[in-house]
């Protein structure tokens, strides 16, 4: 089981502008190929980092206001947030995706 929360236009604030701890969130759609090749990724990190960031998706098709209010153009777009604040994004699968990953969590949890 999946250990990635699903969130949408209802409960993004909730879930990520209000959170007490860092949040990665993953722009996608079930139809990009390179989203479901970055899903196995993001579970990991989910994963790995549990307990010290939460990690979340939104599907940019189902929460338009969502994406829409971070300029979300083209996905996968996963973005870093601490205090409700972003940090850093990533726009598409980077080379050394796991890296780049990793390094998104810990410029937030450190």
């Amino acid at each position: 089981m999946s250990k990635v929360l699903e969130v949408n236009d209802t409960n993004f604030e909730q879930e990520v502008l209000k959170s007490d701890q860092p949040v990665i969130v993953d722009f996608y759609a079930p139809w990009c190929g390179p989203c479901r090749m970055l899903a196995p990724q993001i579970d990991k990190l989910a994963e790995q980092y549990e307990g010290k960031a939460k990690v979340v998706k939104v599907n940019v098709d189902d929460s338009p206001k969502t994406a829409a209010s971070f300029g979300i153009r083209g996905i996968p777009a996963v973005f870093s947030f601490k205090e409700g604040i972003i940090v850093d994004t990533q726009m598409g699968t980077p080379p050394n995706t796991k890296a780049r990953l990793e390094q998104l969590v810990e410029g937030v949890i450190n």
